[in-house]
């Protein structure tokens, strides 16, 4: 067994992943997933931009013809040297995991294979072939910890000569996460906006980063706490067109419900009202989000707010089992709790 954790990757790529000419790679973290993937092919030597030497394959190209995996990584390139086989989108396709079964038990020597694939479950039968074999690398990739976000903001905004102040870093720590790439284009994008400043403040991040994607994801938020349907179809429409992941929204409803949840047992429990609440355990709670997180306090009950969890997780997880209907799940549940919301 060869499965690398999230957080031994970099080692990896540094010291071992010469030695596998199989990768596998996983998780709810698309964007990570991505990177990682260009990351090892860009080891391998392989110029990426030589159609003889690179071939890049859907998954469902391979389920309609099951043979091609196996002609293409054994097939001799046709100006000899090295090549790489780049499968994307995979998920569940047997046609794809038997093959891999096939190449782990006589890995090619003169190709390398990379594979992207989604959420895969623990007994998923392409992830169980990853996972099971000495000769693949099987590399999960989930969402980045603060301290991941910690160092992709820093390696950024050190490459643009900028520094950034701690109220500005808490700000976009909020909106940062989910997605690698998407994480890593906004802090690039906001250290294009301060081109020749020395310190990235607050109001940069306000201005550039929450207006794509960050603000308003918390719009969306906020709009489904205030009961605001037509908030809520704005902030949507913003998302949509920035191209941020719909799924983080979900996330981040889900996030502050499971916020609401324990504040309301405290409340409950030890009799105190919603602003005594809030000062105690909403501490990291942006204070223009605070009066709304309050309302909702004196509105919502822990059996309702339990609910409305549960209608989140059940999404969240259809999201990632139909992709197709991913934008319509999204909006169409988070429309069901903002109605809850107005009635309350």
């Amino acid at each position: 067994m060869s499965e690398i954790k999230s957080h031994e990757f970099d080692g990896f790529l540094q010291r071992a992943a010469g030695s596998y000419r199989l990768f596998l790679l996983y998780g709810p973290d698309r964007g990570l997933v991505s990177e990682r993937a260009g990351l090892l092919a860009a080891k391998f030597g392989i110029p990426l931009d030589d159609p003889f030497a690179v071939v890049k394959l859907d998954a469902s190209d391979v389920q309609q013809d099951p043979g091609r995996l196996l002609d293409e990584v054994n097939a001799i390139g046709l100006f000899g040297g090295e090549k790489l086989v780049w499968i994307r989108g995979a998920s569940a396709e047997k046609a794809l995991s038997e093959a891999l079964q096939i190449l782990a038990t006589d890995p090619p020597t003169g190709s390398y294979l990379i594979i992207e694939a989604g959420d895969l479950k623990k007994g998923a039968a392409l992830r169980k072939a990853g996972e099971s074999a000495r000769s693949i690398a099987s590399i999960a990739c989930y969402s980045d910890d603060a301290r991941s976000l910690h160092a992709l903001i820093d390696h950024e905004l050190a490459e643009a000569g900028l520094r950034i102040s701690p109220a500005a870093r808490e700000r976009l720590l909020e909106v940062l996460g989910g997605d690698r790439l998407a994480s890593r284009n906004e802090v690039r994008k906001l250290a294009l906006y301060c081109r020749g400043k020395e310190m990235v403040d607050e109001d940069d991040v306000l201005d550039i980063v929450g207006d794509a994607s960050a603000i308003s994801v918390d719009d969306a938020v906020d709009a489904v706490l205030k009961g605001d349907v037509d908030a809520l179809l704005h902030a949507m429409k913003k998302i949509t067109t920035s191209k941020t992941p719909p799924f983080l929204v979900l996330q981040a409803c889900l996030r502050q419900f499971q916020q609401l949840d324990a504040m309301r047992a405290e409340m409950d429990a030890s009799r105190q009202s919603s602003t005594q609440v809030i000062a105690s355990l909403g501490r990291n709670l942006h204070f223009r989000r605070k009066p709304i997180v309050e309302a909702a306090l004196r509105h919502w009950t822990g059996p309702a707010i339990r609910r409305e969890m549960n209608r989140l997780q059940a999404t969240i997880y259809q999201s990632r089992a139909r992709q197709s209907l991913e934008d319509s799940l999204v909006l169409q549940n988070l429309l069901a709790i903002t109605v809850q919301s107005a009635k309350r």
